[in-house]
C-alpha cells in the first residue's frame, strides 16, 4: 500500500481491563476476541511513561497541533484516582510545549464521585457517559453480573457532571441501539439529561454474526433510527447528534463527523494495559486476534502501528471498501459503514456492511426529510441565485475592510463611512455592486492583501468610484470626494471623465445633476456630464438592446473587465456598436425561437456584455450577470455563443454560492466526449452545458444523457448537486 502515512490524532488509552458491568452486548468480553483474560488489570507506570514519550514523540515528529487521549477499559474508573492522576501527570507533562492535549474519559459512571470530577477539573479531563436511555431499555443489557440494575447509579453520575461547577466537563451520552427498545422513549429519557451531544452507536456485528432483527426486517434500524431524527427534527434539534450530523454534513459536501460513517482515514491507535499497540477496538468483534498489531510501547513507536498493513487498509478511502460499495452513490456518507461490520469468514472485509440496507435507509431517509433545507433554493431560483450573489460582493467588501484591519488610512475610513451612510439606499447600491466587474475587484483586492501584493489602485478610489456612481444613479444630494488617477475619473456602470493627460493625478468632487452628474475639481470650473450621451472628455457606457432583445451594458471601459482569461477588445466605435446590437437583436430572436425558457432566463440575468477579441466565451473571476464574447460574423453564430457563456456563467455562479459536490472526492468518471475520465466538477459542467445547446447541438444531447446517468451515481453530488441534476432530465424531458 503507497501513499503517507496518516499520523494517529486519536489515543485511546485502556487504563484498566476488567469492568463493574456484566452488559451482554460488550464487545470487549462477550465478543469473539478474549483477550483481556490475558492482560493485567491496571495499566503499569512503566507502560503510563512510554505511552506519554511514544504520544509526543508521534505528535512532534508530525507537527501535530493537537492530539486526544480517551481514557477506556473495561471500567476505566475502577484504576483508582491515584493511578488516573498518573496518567494525566505523564501525558500532560511530556505533551507541554509540543501539542495540545484533549484528554477524555469514556465511563458507565457507576464509580464516579466528586473525588474524580475534582482530579477531573484540575487536568480538564471531559467525561463521556454510557447510557442505553430510560430504566427499561438500560437495563435490557446494562446489569450488574446477578442481575441487578445500573440505572439509578448512571442517573447520580450524571446528575453530578451538569453541577454548575463540574458542566465544563460534560462530554455527552453515548447510547447503544437496541431496536425492542422505543426509539422515542430512549431519546427522550437520554434528552431530559441535558447532554453537549449524544451518540448512537450501532451494536457490533459481522456478516457471522450478525445484528438481531426481531421482527426481521432488512431496515429495523434505519427506522429505529429515523424515528429518532423525526422527534430531534420536530424539538428543532435542540441536542447535537453525532449520527445524524454526520450524514447532513456528507450529504452536504462535508466531512464525515464520526469513524462508523464516511470514507476519511482512521487515524486511531489502541494502547492495551499491558502496553501492547492494537488497531480500534471494534475489530474484536470480528474474530480472535483481528486487533493485534504484534507492537507494543515499549520498543514501538506509534508510526509502526500506522505502517500496518490493517491500519493501511483503513486509510485507502474509496479504494479501501467493497466494488458495490465503490458504485454506490451514498459510498461518501456511509463509507462502506464501520470496518468491523464489514467483516466474514469467507471474504475477510471485502464486503458491504451487515447494515448496509440500514444505512441506505437512513441516509435516503434523512436526505428526503431534509431536502428542503439542505437543497439551496439558488438551484431552482434564478432569483434567488441573483440575491445570494449580491449577498457574496457585499460579503467580500466586509472582508475587505476587515483584511486592512486599520491599515486601510484616513482616506479609506472615511470612504468605509460613506458606504455605511449609503445602506440606507440599497436600491441603489445594487445597481454597482451588483456590477459583474466589482465582483472581479474585490476578488483581486482581496487575494492582493492576503498575500502581500500591493493593489494596482488605491482602495478608497475604487470604493468611492462605486459609491459615485451610486449616488449619481441615485440621484441623491450628497457630495462625493474621490482621487482621480491618470488623468481618468472612473464611474462604474455609467463611464468615464478624462480630467487631463496621463499620469496626472488629483482629487475631485461628483454630485448628481440634471441627466447626470457635476464634477469639481479644485482651480476649474465644474464640468456638467450627461451620463447617457458621449461628450468632450467623457465616454459613457453603452447600451445595447431594442428588437426584442434584452438590455445590456457593453462594457468596453471598466479596467476590471479583463478577467475572461481572453484578451479583451479596446472601446468599439459606433458603427461597431451598432453593427453588434443588430446582431445581438437577430441572435437573441434566434434564441425565443429555439430555446425560450433558456432566452427568458437569460435575459432576466444577464446585465453585461464585454467585446473579446476572439474565441469562444470563457469563465473569468468576474461577477454573475457578465459574458465575454467574440464577435462572430452572423447571428446563427451568435445565439449558442450566447447560450455556451450563460450556461457556463451560470453553474459558476451556483458553485460560488452553494456546495454542488464535495471536494474531497478524487475519483474520476468516463465523460462520453473524450476518452480520458475526469473529476465530478467537470462531468456536471459538460452535462449541464450540452443540456442547455441541445437545442442547437442535437448531437450533444446523447452524450449528456450518458453523462447524466453516470452522475446519477457519482458519490461526490451533495443534495444541491442531485438537484441540479434532476432539474437537468426535466429539461431533457426526462424528469
Amino acid at each position: 500500500m503507497t501513499g503517507p502515512l496518516v499520523p494517529f490524532r486519536e489515543i485511546v488509552l485502556k487504563v484498566h481491563s476488567r469492568c463493574d458491568l456484566a452488559c451482554d452486548h460488550c464487545y470487549i468480553y462477550e465478543h469473539a476476541d478474549q483477550s483481556w483474560l490475558t492482560r493485567p488489570k491496571a495499566i503499569s507506570d512503566e507502560a503510563i511513561s512510554w505511552t506519554a514519550l511514544r504520544l509526543a514523540e508521534h505528535a512532534k515528529s508530525h507537527a501535530l497541533p493537537s492530539v486526544s487521549v480517551i481514557l477506556h477499559g473495561g471500567e476505566p474508573l475502577l484504576a483508582g484516582p491515584a493511578r488516573l492522576r498518573r496518567i494525566c501527570e505523564e501525558l500532560t507533562g511530556a505533551l507541554d510545549g509540543v501539542a495540545e492535549l484533549d484528554l477524555r474519559i469514556h465511563t458507565n459512571g457507576l464509580q464516579l464521585s466528586t473525588r474524580y470530577l475534582d482530579l477531573f477539573s484540575e487536568y480538564n479531563v471531559r467525561v463521556g457517559i454510557s447510557l442505553d436511555g430510560d430504566r427499561r431499555a438500560n437495563d435490557r443489557h446494562r446489569r450488574f453480573a446477578d442481575g441487578r440494575t445500573s440505572h439509578p447509579l448512571v442517573l447520580r453520575a450524571v446528575e453530578l457532571l451538569r453541577q454548575e461547577r463540574y458542566r465544563h466537563l460534560y462530554l455527552g451520552l453515548l447510547c447503544t441501539i437496541d431496536v425492542a427498545n422505543d426509539p422515542i422513549a430512549v431519546y427522550d429519557a437520554l434528552t431530559e439529561l441535558d447532554p453537549p451531544l449524544i451518540d448512537f452507536l450501532l451494536p457490533h456485528a459481522t456478516w457471522d454474526a450478525p445484528p438481531a432483527r426481531p421482527d426481521g426486517s432488512p431496515t429495523a434500524y434505519a427506522d429505529w433510527i429515523l424515528a429518532v431524527f423525526d422527534r430531534w427534527q420536530a424539538q428543532g434539534r435542540t441536542v447535537p447528534v453525532r449520527l445524524f450530523e454526520s450524514v447532513l454534513s456528507t450529504l452536504g459536501g462535508g466531512p464525515s463527523l464520526t469513524e462508523s460513517l464516511g470514507l476519511a482515514p482512521t487515524d486511531l491507535v489502541v494502547v492495551e494495559t499491558d502496553g501492547t499497540l492494537e488497531q480500534v477496538d471494534s475489530l474484536k468483534s470480528a474474530y480472535d486476534g483481528a486487533a493485534a498489531t504484534g507492537f507494543d510501547v515499549f520498543t514501538n513507536p506509534f508510526d509502526d502501528v500506522a505502517a500496518h498493513p490493517g491500519v493501511r487498509a483503513r486509510q485507502l478511502g474509496i479504494a479501501g471498501v467493497s466494488e458495490t460499495c465503490r458504485q454506490c452513490p451514498l459510498v461518501r456518507s456511509c463509507g462502506g459503514g464501520l470496518y468491523t461490520h464489514r467483516y466474514s469468514s469467507g471474504n475477510d472485509f471485502d464486503n458491504t456492511s451487515v447494515y448496509c440496507t440500514d444505512l441506505e435507509a437512513l441516509i435516503r431517509g434523512i436526505e428526503r426529510r431534509t431536502a428542503a433545507s439542505t437543497v439551496s433554493p439558488a438551484v431552482t431560483d434564478p432569483g434567488v441565485l441573483m440575491a445570494e450573489r449580491q449577498d457574496l460582493t457585499r460579503t467580500l467588501l466586509a472582508e475587505v475592510h476587515q483584511e486592512l484591519d486599520g491599515r486601510g488610512g484616513e482616506r479609506w475610513d472615511e470612504v468605509w463611512q460613506l458606504a455605511g451612510a449609503l445602506e440606507g439606499h440599497a436600491d441603489v447600491l445594487d445597481t454597482v455592486y451588483g456590477h459583474p466587474y466589482t465582483h472581479t475587484w474585490l476578488q483581486v483586492t482581496l487575494t492582493a492583501l492576503r498575500t502581500g501584493r500591493p493593489e494596482a489602485a488605491p482602495l478608497a478610489l475604487q470604493l468611492a468610484s462605486y459609491l459615485a456612481a451610486a449616488v449619481v444613479r441615485g440621484g441623491l444630494d450628497l457630495p462625493v470626494r474621490m482621487p482621480y488617477r491618470d488623468g481618468r475619473l472612473r464611474l462604474p456602470t455609467l463611464g468615464e471623465l478624462r480630467l487631463a493627460g496621463p499620469g496626472v493625478t488629483g482629487e475631485a468632487q461628483v454630485r448628481p445633476a440634471d441627466e447626470g452628474c457635476q464634477v469639481r475639481v479644485d482651480g476649474r470650473a465644474p464640468v456638467h456630464v450627461r451620463t447617457g450621451e458621449e461628450s468632450d472628455g467623457w465616454l459613457p457606457v453603452r447600451m445595447l438592446g431594442g428588437g426584442g432583445a434584452p438590455a445590456l451594458r457593453l462594457d468596453d471601459l471598466d479596467p476590471y473587465r479583463d478577467c475572461f482569461g481572453a484578451p479583451v477588445r479596446e472601446r468599439l466605435a459606433a458603427s461597431e456598436v451598432a453593427d453588434f446590437g443588430e446582431r445581438l437583436a437577430g441572435a437573441w430572436e434566434l434564441l425565443r425561437q429555439t430555446a425560450p425558457e433558456q432566452a427568458e432566463e437569460a435575459a432576466d440575468c444577464l446585465t453585461t456584455v464585454t467585446p473579446l477579441v476572439s474565441g469562444e466565451p470563457t469563465l473569468g473571476r468576474h461577477g454573475y450577470g457578465a459574458l465575454g464574447i467574440a464577435l462572430p460574423g452572423s447571428p446563427r453564430a451568435l445565439a449558442p455563443a450566447l447560450l455556451r457563456g450563460f450556461r457556463r456563467a451560470k453553474l459558476q455562479a451556483l458553485v460560488e454560492v452553494t456546495d454542488l459536490y464535495a471536494q474531497d472526492g478524487c475519483w474520476r468518471h468516463p465523460a462520453p466526449w473524450q476518452d480520458e475520465p475526469v473529476a465530478v466538477s467537470e462531468l456536471l459542467a459538460g452535462a449541464y452545458e450540452r443540456v442547455g445547446l441541445a437545442a442547437f447541438e442535437p448531437a450533444g444531447a446523447d452524450q449528456a444523457e450518458r453523462a447524466l446517468e453516470t452522475l446519477g451515481r457519482a458519490a461526490e453530488l451533495t443534495s444541491s448537486g442531485q438537484r441540479l441534476v434532476d432539474e437537468l432530465w426535466k429539461e431533457v424531458g426526462r424528469g
